[in-house]
């Protein structure tokens, strides 16, 4: 894997500057291509890198914050302990990619396509996930507490020991969560569940406290434990043996 300098790394942002300037017209500059680059350590907050391609890139420790990387490719991407707070990667294709301990806090991740992913201990915190693809991501440990995930698509994901306080999971998609042998959800204390698929999830022992339950579908669910006090049931969708 080939370093980027950072002349080289200047050269290719203005170049791309003038791609998205020009709309895409390659004869005012060219679509930043850095798949497969070492990346790490690179100071690129506030970039505009949307359409950018990443894919298989060392990004580890690179700092971009606020920057723009809406619609790029990173899948596969090394983005271990980078700094990804307030970040756009609406529409981004991070499939497969590693983002242990990444900072992303307050970002825009909105259908993105997080399939494969590991967000390990990867703070979410207040990040905008709605949409998202989280099928057989890995989860483990990861703050998602105030995060929006309506509407996001879980299945195979691996949550142990993840924090949702307070997130927003209204319609989304958790069907049979945790059926596969992964750990289960165990606090989701004032979530917002509301329309969401939670069929055939185990949710045994879940600090579900204050939670907004109301139009899920809890059919075959397993709340065995499950705290619900203060959560709100109204037309929710049980079968006979909850």
């Amino acid at each position: 894997m080939s370093e980027v300098s950072a002349a080289e790394l200047s050269r290719v942002i203005k170049s791309h500057s003038k791609w998205l300037d020009g709309g895409g017209i390659l004869v005012k500059g060219q679509c930043l291509n850095l798949n497969g680059r070492d990346l790490s350590g690179a100071k690129l907050s506030g970039t505009d890198l949307r359409n950018a391609k990443f894919r298989d890139a060392d990004l580890r420790r690179a700092s971009l914050s606020e920057a723009d990387l809406s619609n790029s490719d990173l899948s596969m991407a090394d983005l271990i302990y980078a700094i990804l707070i307030k970040t756009t990667l609406s529409g981004a294709n991070l499939l497969g990619a590693k983002l242990i301990y990444a900072a992303l806090q307050y970002a825009d991740l909105s259908g993105t396509n997080l399939r494969g992913a590991s967000l390990i201990y990867a703070s979410l915190n207040h990040a905008n996930l709605s949409g998202a693809d989280l099928r057989f991501a890995s989860l483990i440990g990861a703050n998602l507490n105030d995060a929006n995930l309506r509407g996001a698509v879980f299945s195979g994901t691996d949550l142990k020991g993840a924090t949702l306080i307070c997130a927003d999971l209204s319609n989304a998609n958790l069907k049979g969560l945790d059926g596969d042998g992964k750990e289960r959800i165990t606090d989701l204390s004032g979530a917002d569940l509301s329309g969401a698929d939670l069929s055939g999830t185990d949710l045994s022992s879940t600090n579900l406290s204050g939670a907004n339950l109301s139009g899920a579908n809890l059919e075959g669910a397993n709340l065995e434990g499950a705290n619900l006090s203060g959560a709100n049931l109204s037309k929710e969708w049980c079968d006979e043996r909850i």
